[in-house]
């Protein structure tokens, strides 16, 4: 199959999740994607992994994780989703994203052992989009002789496609609120869904917060008489400071004394903590055997690149991107505007998918926003512009419906004085819709004259 055939075939399988109606319909497990793996060799055991769940922060924590590898001189592999602007984007070798032919070519191999396993009862039902990209990626890398993959779970942990990995270190993110149609209404439940990518004897690095959410992971690591690092217990912080948005600090091990200088290219004070778990993981790697250094884990971690996560794309007026799609997210992105927007003006783009919190997290964000322009990603998924209005437009002091992405982003540039800032968020896809948009325009000439191109946009 050519690229552009395989994507077809994949979308028609249906994205990650189902609609909040079918959750309880939906059937969850290891089955299929550890057929695939039989099938096509055991591919996931060909490499070394880091494993990484969580609510927030699993997809900056694995970027810069990842970076750090590179940096050490390590072949690597990153797995993550899902992507903003091309399916390519989830599976990367070396910080490259895997190229079209590559993409075809590993595809057609799958849909050959697919098409095999059903035809020999192997497989009662065909593997979900998930499953078969999680099963390309797992392939790809293990033909391209990667060293080490940090692979990002899709959702919750238990029972996600990732979950056929027996990692180097598991790595869980913060805990909150998301996905609770799949996952559970409570803390405790999502906790114990994501804590189970935790095997036996495995090493772990938790940021989770909620006291809740630790008491769970605690628990797991006790049964599975595994090894656990809390990030809380296993650094102290000196010489904090922040320059648009961006922090640098000094991180202390507890147990070493060793001092790691820290310069995150990535905007936001929760990166710190991301920063923080994937330096613990990276310690951990090299305590088990992988040539890191201090010196690689800084270097890493300065040239982390991870588009959509608080990404200033434009200044005069400052314009940020960032795909916070649950109320946690919100809540950073309250405190970043509070942080290094105080006193401005925020025209705010949002847009949204099913199954999301949404009226909690415009509860957060309308109030603060000057205008709030409801839109829909194009996306199968999304909230129509109408219905998003009519769910959550009694936050805002001021709304307007847009429906199409690109036109309410023109709305907001003709709304925006230079001082002013604007925001997209509530969906990756519209961030990723947003994004290729704007580099388009950009290319094409196309800008306002009062909006530039930001230095640090990608």
């Amino acid at each position: 199959m050519t690229h552009e055939e395989s994507v077809r075939y994949l979308y028609s399988l249906g994205r990650e999740l189902a609609s909040p109606r079918q959750a309880s319909a939906t059937k969850f497990d290891l089955f299929n994607i550890s057929v695939l793996c039989e099938r096509l060799g055991h591919p996931e055991t060909a490499f070394e992994s880091v494993h990484i769940a969580g609510t927030n922060g699993k997809g900056s924590t694995a970027a810069m994780l990842e970076s750090i590898l590179s940096a050490a001189g390590l072949r690597t592999g990153l797995y993550t989703s899902p992507h903003l602007e091309r399916i390519n984007e989830r599976i990367r070798i070396d910080g490259e994203e895997i190229s079209d032919a590559d993409f075809a070519a590993v595809f057609t191999r799958l849909h050959e052992v697919i098409e095999e396993s059903l035809a020999a009862g192997l497989l009662a039902t065909h593997p979900t989009f998930f499953e078969c990209v999680t099963a390309m990626a797992f392939y790809f890398f293990a033909t391209e002789n990667v060293e080490y993959a940090v692979c990002e779970v899709g959702m919750g942990g238990r029972l996600d496609a990732t979950n056929v990995l027996l990692p180097e270190v598991a790595v869980i993110t913060q805990i909150d609120f998301d996905h609770e149609n799949y996952l559970g209404h409570s803390i405790e439940e999502i906790a114990w869904e994501k804590a189970g990518i935790i095997k036996p004897g495995a090493r772990v690095v938790s940021a989770a917060e909620h006291l809740i959410a630790r008491v769970v992971i605690q628990r797991r690591v006790a049964q599975q008489s595994a090894f656990l690092v809390e990030i809380e217990n296993a650094f102290r912080l000196e010489n904090v400071t922040s320059h648009n948005g961006c922090f640098s600090f000094t991180a202390i091990s507890t147990d070493s004394d060793a001092r790691i200088p820290v310069v995150l290219p990535l905007p936001g004070r929760f990166q710190i903590r991301n920063a923080l778990t994937a330096i613990a993981a990276a310690r951990m790697l090299a305590e088990r055997g992988a040539p890191i250094d201090e010196d690689a884990i800084a270097r890493g971690i300065a040239s982390t690149n991870w588009p959509g996560r608080l990404e200033r794309i434009s200044e005069d007026p400052d314009i940020y991107l960032d795909g916070a799609h649950n109320p946690a997210g919100a809540r950073e992105i309250a405190v970043f505007w509070e942080a290094f927007l105080a006193g401005r003006k925020i025209f705010l783009i949002y847009g949204a998918v099913r199954d999301k919190a949404v009226d909690e997290v415009a509860g957060i964000l309308f109030p603060r926003a000057s205008t709030v322009i409801l839109t829909s990603p194009a996306q199968p998924r999304a909230i129509s512009a109408s219905v998003l209005a009519e769910m959550t437009s009694h936050h805002a002091g001021k709304a307007e419906v847009i429906s199409d992405p690109e036109k309410a982003f023109e709305r907001a540039l003709e709304l925006a004085s230079p001082e002013d800032g604007i925001f997209i968020t509530g969906s990756l896809y519209l961030v990723g819709d947003i994004r290729r948009y704007w580099l388009a325009r950009t290319t094409t000439g196309g800008i306002d004259s009062h909006a530039k191109p930001s230095r640090s946009s990608s």
